[in-house]
């Protein structure tokens, strides 16, 4: 004769007084509909669906672990993907380092403007260092599986990279703005103490609006399927997973996507409209040239950066628009930071000299 262990019995015993009693409160409302209006009837039915809709799917809504498609499934283009990115990786790395690094050494280089180009090189280390590492590790396993606390870690520093990001490129704008249209005002205005409230506003905004969207996504249930369309745990194919209702979700994410994105892509392009208008007005053909030349790479990574946010991050995501959301992701996660410091930095002529005169 077989035993039952103790606490199988009492899981069993558990699950048979929790059955009598939702059947009991079933049969009473049934009796209860014979001798109570239809009104009554209706809120009893109500009563008894938020009461025990969910004793039954406490195991069902907890996810232990995702699993992310990736942007393939082929092995032999998984190993080549895996090179590339790789490559890129440590490339953005060292690019991101090398700007850090002498901007830091070089006291010629203790302005404003590298003091925020110093700023973004952190920033695309950190923005590419939440992703790349966790995609190059899929590359080479066949059960790609992420944490649930990974995941949710992972989309709070993503999307708070990318709201940081948005906004100190707004900065910087400005910053050229007023060095260009208003220099006699430019040591005044760009202090080193207004400078430093720019890059923390723009970290303390990036964080709140993730905050924001990292809870309200981590709150759904998600009982169905726990397979995220995507390289990485993005909040758009996150919330296609969810079997709650996400209309407060898709409101917060289109209401703080159009504040921070819309907002900082407006100063920005308004900064350059004026600096466009102002270098118009110089004379020599060397003087406009210069400008022009710095102003066409800042609006070339301006607009590779917002037109891919804003294509993910400012319309419904439908499963068909899915693949082609981790696509447009590879640029702003991963091209992106590793240009910024080759368009911003490295054809600069002042750092190729602080480059010599501080060689590593």
């Amino acid at each position: 004769m077989s035993v039952i262990p103790v606490p199988d019995l009492l899981q069993e015993v558990g699950e048979v007084l929790l059955l009598d009693i939702i059947l009991t409160d079933i049969l009473t409302t049934i009796f209860d509909f014979e001798n109570s209006s239809e009104e009554d009837n209706e809120i009893a039915l109500i009563h008894l669906q938020e009461t025990h809709s969910g004793k039954f799917m406490v195991n069902e809504t907890q996810a232990d672990e995702f699993v992310l498609l990736g942007l393939t499934d082929i092995p032999e283009l998984q190993a080549v993907l895996f090179m590339v990115f790789l490559l890129i990786y440590m490339a953005t790395v060292l690019g991101n380092c090398t700007i850090i690094t002498v901007a830091w050494r070089d006291p010629h280089l203790h302005s404003p403007m590298y003091f925020f180009i110093a700023n973004l090189s952190f920033l695309d280390l950190c923005y590419s260092s939440a992703t790349v590492p966790k995609m190059l590790d899929h590359f080479l396993v066949e059960r790609k599986t992420i944490s649930f606390v990974g995941c949710t870690l992972q989309m709070l520093f993503f999307m708070s990279f990318a709201g940081t990001e948005a906004l100190l490129l707004a900065a910087m704008a400005y910053d050229r703005y007023v060095a260009i249209c208003l220099p006699l005002r430019y040591t005044g205005v760009m202090s080193q103490r207004a400078c430093d409230w720019l890059v923390a506003g723009s970290w303390a905004a990036g964080m709140a609006d993730s905050l924001i969207h990292t809870i309200l996504a981590f709150q759904l249930s998600f009982c169905g399927s726990h397979t995220v369309n995507h390289f990485f745990c993005d909040i758009v194919p996150v919330l296609q997973l969810s079997c709650s209702n996400t209309t407060l979700n898709q409101i917060v994410l289109l209401a703080l996507g159009a504040l921070i994105g819309m907002s900082s892509f407006t100063l920005t392009l308004t900064s350059y409209v004026k600096i466009v208008t102002a270098v118009l007005r110089i004379n020599t053909t060397e003087g406009r040239s210069r400008v022009f030349s710095t102003c066409s790479s800042h609006l070339l990574v301006v607009i590779l950066f917002y037109v891919t946010i804003m294509s993910t991050y400012l319309r419904p995501g439908s499963s068909s628009e899915l693949d082609q959301n981790s696509q447009l992701a590879v640029l702003y996660a991963v091209v992106t930071p590793l240009l910024n410091p080759f368009i911003f930095s490295l054809r600069n002529k002042a750092v190729k000299e602080a480059l010599w005169r501080n060689p590593f």
